[in-house]
């Protein structure tokens, strides 16, 4: 008895070997929350490019909100390096990765699409948008 169902456990576990690979070899899927570009902007930057240059084919959405959203405004620089924000994140975009601005925060300091650079896109809410990622599509969450 023992080993028919030895013999059954084997032959359900090599059966499902076709499926091992996609699930081993499913992208990954981060989200990096900036909400303070003064204190997470070049350390974030730095963060998504070291995570690209290990695991290239990562999936990366990086989403901005209150103070955050300053790393993505035309001519912003971070305050203690003077590193200007917009080159590092058109190098990024050009490897995939997306930055999302959040609607909210644009309205509730009084800001302008027009303020930001061309890579910027656009999410009605932030919070939602992190959020929706983690549940709905599996999304890691880091915040640097």
């Amino acid at each position: 008895m023992k080993r028919f169902l030895i013999a059954n456990v084997l032959t359900i576990f090599c059966s499902l070997g076709g499926l091992l690979p996609s699930v081993a070899w499913a992208q990954d899927k981060v989200v990096y929350h900036i909400d303070a570009a003064a204190t997470q902007g070049v350390k974030g930057l730095r963060n998504i490019r070291n995570h690209l240059d290990v695991a290239p084919e990562t999936k990366i959405v990086v989403v901005t909100h209150a103070e955050g959203v300053d790393l993505l405004m035309e001519g912003k620089k971070d305050e203690k390096s003077n590193i200007e924000f917009a080159p590092l994140v058109s190098a990024l975009k050009a490897r995939g990765v997306r930055f999302e601005i959040c609607e909210i925060t644009l309205k509730n300091r009084n800001l302008k699409k027009e303020q930001f650079i061309q890579e910027a896109d656009y999410t009605a809410s932030g919070v939602v948008r992190i959020a929706q990622l983690q549940s709905r599509e599996n999304f890691a969450y880091i915040k640097p």
